[in-house]
């Protein structure tokens, strides 16, 4: 007899985005003239083309493969060296960080590493998450066995959950006891917040004054337009001794069909054993890519090198501007509509307070029903998303514009 893991058997419901699309499906059938009008402002997903320079790269690297003096077959598990070398470079020693080339870990997205980190650590860890969270932390730990089953709210048993709300301008306060592995993502998905270098430099001081390891989501780090807030945690003095970051070329350069991503685990970084000894996590984390993974795509990583040219960053930094300003069009409707919203300003994520009286989903379904915008109820997020929903900014500018006439204009 085959036995399952009956750890799936602990997660509530579907995954979020999977129910969002189930309603909309649902939505569509019934009002298949109403659905024509949809704009989808839910899933993150990008809509504008890939970078010129990175599809020319891409071309090329198909020519490569069509030659035997070119081709390329297995590839480094980690990663080719003419990647993680523009990485370290571009995105840490110019900013006066010290990464070596081979303590980056390409892979097929952040999403996956959030998920495959928990490969190296014990079951045995108290884990920290930010709530509201994104999802993904949440649901790998319950699937990996670190948590119990859920309460009625939906918090899981074994998890710590550090509430964000406008109070604290949702960035957590570090807890009163020590923790082993904590979850953070700045700018925040869902939220849209920020955390200043003062902030960090508190997670930075408990992880190294407690042990712990800070598991650092920067995939949208190439939003942030204030220039005194920091781009990494690594930015923090101390950090590459109790931090892993994970960053992505999903959302800056539109990769999320392309796939990829990487991983910073510095050799400074140690956990323990059973017995209380110390192991550094970099050859950890190396020998489970090497036997679990067989590398992003040659091609696919020439497309990412290529991001790195002069041709590339400002085909970023227009991708960038052109959500960015679909998020100050968004905004700026929310705000006409007399809701309170937060974020949008350095994340393409906007963070709205629920009309009173009306609970996210509620609020999603009258958004979906009498202005046909799909949005993302904030009880998907956690127990403190409640009473409230995320907009994305990643559309077509002219989606924006007819979202924000809509919302503008919308009668709650």
């Amino acid at each position: 007899m085959a036995y399952l893991n009956s750890n799936y058997l602990k997660l509530k419901s579907g995954y979020l985005f999977p129910e969002i699309a189930r309603r909309v499906s649902a939505f569509a059938s019934q009002y298949p003239e109403k659905a024509k009008r949809l704009i989808r402002c839910g899933i993150g997903d990008v809509t504008e083309p890939l970078p010129e320079a990175a599809r020319n790269a891409m071309l090329r690297a198909v020519q490569d493969m069509g030659q035997h003096s070119t081709f390329r077959g297995y590839g480094p598990e980690q990663g080719y060296e003419f990647l993680r070398s523009k990485i370290a470079e571009f995105d840490y020693r110019s900013r006066g960080i010290s990464i070596a080339d081979d303590e980056i870990f390409v892979s097929d997205g952040s999403k996956c590493d959030c998920a495959n980190i928990l490969d190296i650590f014990s079951h045995t860890n108290c884990i920290a998450v930010m709530d509201p969270v994104y999802p993904v932390y949440v649901d790998t730990n319950v699937m990996a066995g670190h948590t119990g089953p859920a309460d009625a709210s939906g918090a899981y048993y074994g998890l710590l959950y550090l509430p964000c709300l406008p109070e604290n301008h949702f960035v957590p306060s570090t807890p009163n006891h020590p923790v082993d592995l904590i979850y953070l993502c700045f700018p925040n998905n869902p939220t849209g917040a920020v955390a200043s270098l003062a902030q960090l430099q508190k997670w930075v001081d408990f992880a190294l004054a407690n042990d712990s390891i800070i598991l650092y989501d920067a995939a949208y780090e190439a939003f942030i337009r204030d220039p005194a807030l920091p781009h990494s945690i690594y930015e923090i003095p101390g950090a590459t001794k109790c931090a892993i970051e994970f960053r992505s070329f999903s959302k800056n350069a539109g990769f999320t069909g392309v796939r990829c991503a990487y991983t910073v685990v510095p050799k400074t970084l140690t956990a323990r054993d059973e017995s209380g000894n110390p192991h550094p996590l970099h050859p950890l984390w190396a020998r489970r890519f090497s036997t679990k993974f067989n590398g992003v795509s040659y091609i696919t990583q020439r497309a990412a090198e290529a991001l790195y040219s002069d041709e590339g960053r400002q085909q970023i930094a227009a991708l960038i501007d052109h959500y960015m300003g679909n998020a100050d069009i968004l905004r700026k409707a929310l705000l006409a509509s007399g809701l309170l919203v937060y974020g949008g300003e350095n994340a393409p994520y906007l963070w709205v307070k629920c009309p009173t009286g009306l609970t996210s989903w509620q609020t999603f379904d009258l958004l979906l029903n009498e202005a046909q915008i799909v949005v993302t109820p904030g009880s998907g997020f956690g127990a403190a998303g409640e009473g409230f929903f995320r907009v994305s900014a990643f559309n077509s500018r002219q989606n924006a514009i007819e979202a924000a006439s809509r919302l503008a204009n919308f009668r709650w």
